[in-house]
């Protein structure tokens, strides 16, 4: 059941639809430009980058099938999705696929380092947006949350296993782990800390921004 009707309530409305899948949008762009890039990927896309190399399918498609199956472990977890957890599970992969099939690979160094800050610095605009609005996390990050809950363990450490063991088999099956991943790690949450007031729109006259904490990876 999706999180509280309030939530889809109110004249911040279409603003607040319209932040959502612009940064859902952005998101897949910004992940596409990253794997494009060559030096590691952000660390669910090593996962999802390995499974699509062994299934033959795109890696859009395996982001999408990941985020259903995540999202289906909610419910053991008692989590409850928001729209913008639905539409991350299918947005992030659409976008994704259609901004691989049209930017190419770069051959040259340079370029390769420009798409991958260009992507990383996309990234936490969109993180930010998509944050901001309130429409509920990404499958990713509410299985996150949900075991903090279930197992009474830190939030730290529950992320990190997660993302330990995501990247670790990403990486056996063939997902490309490299300067990226790291850059990613150590920098998106700086990136987005600053930028998530900013960006914060909810139906309340005098909206409270949400905690900023380490952005969600889809």
């Amino acid at each position: 059941m999706l999180q509280a009707t309030s939530s889809l309530t109110g004249r911040r409305l279409p603003r607040r639809l319209v932040q959502l899948y612009a940064g859902l949008a952005l998101y897949g762009v910004s992940m596409a430009l990253i794997v494009r890039s060559a030096l590691g990927n952000m660390p669910w896309d090593v996962l999802h980058q390995g499974l699509a190399d062994r299934l033959g399918w795109s890696i859009g498609t395996v982001t999408i099938a990941v985020g259903a199956l995540v999202l289906l472990a909610w419910i053991p977890l008692r989590q409850r999705p928001g729209l913008g957890t639905v539409s991350n599970v299918v947005v992030l992969g659409l976008a994704m696929d259609a901004t691989l099939a049209l930017v190419a690979a770069p051959g040259s160094l340079p370029v390769r380092i420009a798409f991958l800050t260009g992507g990383v610095l996309l990234n936490a605009v969109a993180t930010a947006a998509y944050i901001g609005v309130r429409f509920g996390p990404g499958p990713r990050d509410g299985l996150m949350t949900g075991l903090v809950r279930r197992t009474g363990g830190s939030v730290r450490l529950v992320r990190t296993s997660i993302e330990v063991a995501v990247v670790a088999v990403g990486w056996l099956l063939g997902g490309t782990l490299g300067l990226g991943t790291v850059l990613y790690a150590v920098a998106i949450g700086p990136l987005v800390q600053p930028l998530l007031p900013r960006l914060t729109v909810s139906p309340a006259a005098h909206p409270t921004p949400p905690a900023a904490a380490r952005p969600p990876r889809g």
